[in-house]
């Protein structure tokens, strides 16, 4: 059991959590909430051990495993798959000294292990994990230096996944993930056999992955049974039964002091009055839960509704190489109060379509029809590189308004969410929420017909969240959306468009549909995707060939290596009167070898079928 003890944890002077006591039994699966700054990462620092405690302690299983996401993504020459299999750190020590091992006894307990934690089957499931979070068969035998920082990071998130912790903990992990991975970590989470700890702003990861949501607010920690919107409706009824029970204590000490006022004078009254002082001073107040404001999010409204389409792709082919283009032969409308969702895979384009609307990336071939006047404003969450970290919103807002009155940028500055103090704050100093406020309020401020926005979500609490959901649905604009939050995308899309094998086409179903498509089919999403770095092209033939060539290798020299354990084994059972000599461990053999005999028997079934497979094939 994961165990707090009256624990408090105090950062430069400000006190995070107070005495908080709480206990989680293994097997939960937790979704940790609170507003951004609350101290929730902080909590899981001092979890690890790599924060000490003002106060109280922090109980753990003494052989319990704690896995949790790598600050920095892995680099170098190694594949992915190999940097994966490689976080399993005891399988990887096994097999290591199996190629050295020359005692039997040894031999014996290596491979009883390694048949114990299901060593054969490792590079399957850290194959199944890669693809899950968007890696192809090609892409996994790639070295983990070609790509770019994101995708390094999905790597990382793949290798803590693979280690099967007894203890996970994942802090916004969904922030390097597009809608698909994020589909698949949702289910992933789900089916987790052991205990989970996830950090989240994400409403449906919490709704369907976690079955107690811990919270963290004002420095009390409470853990509620059930999901997020479980917990919306109990924290609710809370807050009202406190706002209550506040209510008529606070009537109640009214009632008291004011006996006390008007007696404590009379000698007859006295005694009755100091029976009231005491009863005063032994009511503990209560205070209510009150809710946090949260600022709202608007966009302005255009000061003219243009003649529709807004803009009309007609035979488009765009990219970065006219030889080869990411996205061909489009042919789409956009209208004045469209609400459209990109779903697809990361690499398939989305991107690429968007900064075509936005007119960031001309066309190679074919027509785009925009309507007179269209504005466009297009937020990107890699836009922050482009923020002035030394300058404050108020030095960003004046820029625009090189001429307003002092008055007005100030009330520009505030409409976008800081007001007084925190718009003189410099860029440097804003948490990732409120750099994204900016942002957007950068993005829309000249109060475009359509905008563009590009995983907005990363980095807002579930509140601010909310206020976008507001702020969407109230512009009266065309509004284009990339995100992997599904209740962003059901409160506000009413079209879904796929971007993938080079097209942009509508989606008849809902994100239910989609999520099931996903989930059955996210074994087999493989090649076209657009990369940092890029891959020399194949054969379409060759594509479909690759995995299953990977796999009968794989099989291959599994079994050779099996093999190989299997005639050591041998050796050391034929040495002369071992059954009599040693009658324990000539035991510990024969265990082994017939424990390496089965694990031989399953890599020649893998092997015969990816064989058979590869024939079909080809």
């Amino acid at each position: 059991m994961l165990s707090f003890n009256d624990i408090s944890i105090r950062i430069a002077g400000r006190l995070l959590i107070d005495r908080a006591n709480v206990q989680i039994v293994p097997g939960a699966r937790v979704g940790f909430v609170g507003r951004n700054g609350a101290g929730k990462s902080t909590l899981f620092h001092a979890i690890r051990g790599d924060l000490g405690l003002e106060s109280g302690s922090i109980s753990i299983p003494p052989r319990w495993r704690i896995g949790s996401l790598a600050q920095e993504a892995p680099d170098g020459p190694e594949s992915l798959i190999n940097v994966v299999l490689q976080a399993d750190l005891e399988r990887h020590a096994l097999l290591q000294e199996a190629e050295t091992a020359q005692n039997p006894n040894r031999i014996a307990e290596i491979q009883t292990r390694l048949v114990d934690i299901e060593a054969h089957s490792a590079p399957a499931r850290a194959a199944s994990i890669l693809s899950g979070l968007g890696f192809s068969a090609a892409d996994q035998l790639r070295s983990c230096s070609e790509f770019s920082g994101g995708w390094r990071m999905r790597v990382a998130l793949a290798a803590t996944l693979f280690s099967a912790p007894d203890l996970l903990l994942l802090d916004e992990p969904t922030n390097y993930l597009d809608l698909e991975g994020t589909l698949w970590l949702e289910d992933h989470l789900a089916n987790y056999p052991r205990t989970v700890v996830v950090i989240s702003h994400d409403r449906d990861l919490l709704d369907t992955s976690v079955d107690q949501i811990l919270h963290l607010d004002h420095g009390k920690l409470t853990l509620y049974k059930g999901t997020y919107s479980s917990f919306e409706e109990q924290r609710a009824a809370r807050e009202m039964l406190d706002a209550r029970h506040a209510k008529r204590q606070a009537e109640e000490r009214k009632r008291l002091q004011a006996f006390v006022d008007r007696f404590k004078a009379k000698a007859s009254k006295a005694r009755q009055a100091q029976s009231r002082v005491k009863m005063l001073e032994k009511m503990k107040p209560v205070t209510a839960m009150v809710t946090q404001d949260v600022k709202e999010i608007s966009f302005p409204e255009p000061e003219k509704t243009l003649s529709p389409p807004i803009i009309a792709v007609d035979g488009v082919s765009v990219g970065y190489d006219p030889a080869n283009p990411v996205l061909r032969k489009l042919t789409l409308r956009i209208d004045n109060d469209d609400r459209i969702a990109l779903l697809g895979a990361n690499g398939n384009g989305k991107s690429t379509f968007v900064k075509m609307l936005a007119g960031k990336l001309p066309p190679f071939s074919g027509k785009v029809t925009r309507a007179d006047k269209l504005s466009v404003g297009y937020f990107a969450q890699h836009q922050t590189d482009e923020l002035d970290l030394d300058a404050s919103p108020y030095d960003h807002l004046r820029r625009l308004m090189p001429d307003a009155t002092e008055t007005k940028v100030r009330a520009r500055v505030g409409a976008i969410g800081f007001s007084g103090k925190a718009g003189e704050t410099t860029v440097r100093s804003l948490s990732g929420g409120e750099k994204a406020r900016l942002l957007l309020g950068l993005a829309t401020f000249y109060a475009p017909n359509m905008i563009i926005l590009d995983e907005p979500t990363n980095h807002l609490d579930i509140d601010s969240r909310a206020a976008l959901v507001e702020a969407i649905n109230d512009y009266p604009g065309a509004i284009i959306m990339v995100s992997h939050d599904r209740y962003l995308i059901e409160a506000c899309a009413d079209q879904l468009w796929v971007v993938a094998d080079h097209a942009v086409t509508p989606y008849d179903g809902d994100l239910d549909d989609y999520r099931r498509s996903v989930l059955t089919s996210r074994g087999s999403r493989m090649a076209g995707r657009e990369r940092s770095a890029g891959t020399e092209k194949r054969p379409k033939a060759d594509k479909k060939l690759s995995p299953l060539k990977q796999k009968i290798a794989a099989a291959e020299a599994e079994v050779a290596r099996i093999t190989e354990i299997i005639a050591k084994i041998d050796a050391a059972l034929s040495l002369p009167d071992i059954f009599t000599r040693d009658p324990k461990q000539a035991t510990q053999l024969t265990k082994a070898r017939a424990a390496a005999q089965s694990a031989l028997q399953k890599a020649e079934e893998q092997w015969l079928e990816a064989s058979t497979a590869y024939e079909k094939a080809d």
